[in-house]
């Protein structure tokens, strides 16, 4: 990011990283080893255990932070059940001190601690299908060396896209979106990009972007 008042993302990529199209082939073909962390697989059945008989929609939060997207998700989607998810144990436990709220009567939502690849994959190898998948304001790793670290360019994206319903990807790097969008096109899912205009801002990050004068941006697949 550069200084001043408007916090622009800065990077040496002018366009879609040229790499990025072999990535996806790759991923495509590519099926993951890794082995499940603890934590993760306790959180997961956590969830589990929370959502009990529930058979209605049910909406991912990845990345969630301390919770407050979570928190407002849970508001908007009343009937639904809202997982937020976050590798950070730190932000996770803050969720409590962010969230006092004494008009949020909310019970409809979790927080959780886990590693969100882990996380997916459990979900998709549990047959999952969410009616949304939130993933507000990810780390956009500007350099164009760091493109394997972005969730589109990442193998993990796989899990994401197979969980279904409809992923909403929100950012002030309007490339990131881009991207985004055309790797969704290679799997054959239609989105669509325009600028963020909610009265309340749904992160900590979209708050302070707005408030430097930044756009920030949404990507929806239809």
């Amino acid at each position: 990011m550069s200084s001043g008042n408007s916090r622009t993302v800065e990077t040496n990529q002018d366009g879609i990283n040229d790499a990025l199209d072999g990535l996806v082939n790759k991923y495509l073909h590519t099926k993951s080893l890794k082995p499940i962390q603890k934590h993760t697989q306790d959180a997961f059945d956590k969830m589990n255990e929370w959502l009990g008989a529930f058979d209605g929609d049910i909406i991912f939060d990845s990345c969630c932070g301390v919770g407050l997207s979570t928190q407002q998700l849970a508001r908007r989607f009343s009937d639904a059940r809202i997982i937020g998810i976050d590798k950070s144990d730190m932000r996770v436990g803050k969720h409590l001190h962010y969230s006092q709220d004494v008009d949020n009567k909310a019970d409809n939502y979790l927080i959780l601690r886990a590693d969100v690849i882990d996380f997916w994959r459990l979900a998709v190898q549990a047959g999952m299908q969410l009616s949304r998948h939130f993933l507000l304001y990810p780390n956009p790793y500007p350099k164009k060396t760091q493109v394997q670290k972005r969730w589109h360019g990442s193998a993990s994206f796989l899990d994401l896209h197979q969980l279904g319903g409809q992923l909403e990807v929100r950012s002030n790097w309007l490339l990131y979106l881009q991207e985004c969008q055309f790797v969704l096109t290679k799997l054959k899912r239609e989105s669509e990009i325009s600028v963020v205009n909610d009265p309340q801002p749904l992160t900590m990050f979209e708050k302070k972007y707005q408030a430097s004068g930044q756009d920030c941006y949404r990507l929806v697949t239809r």
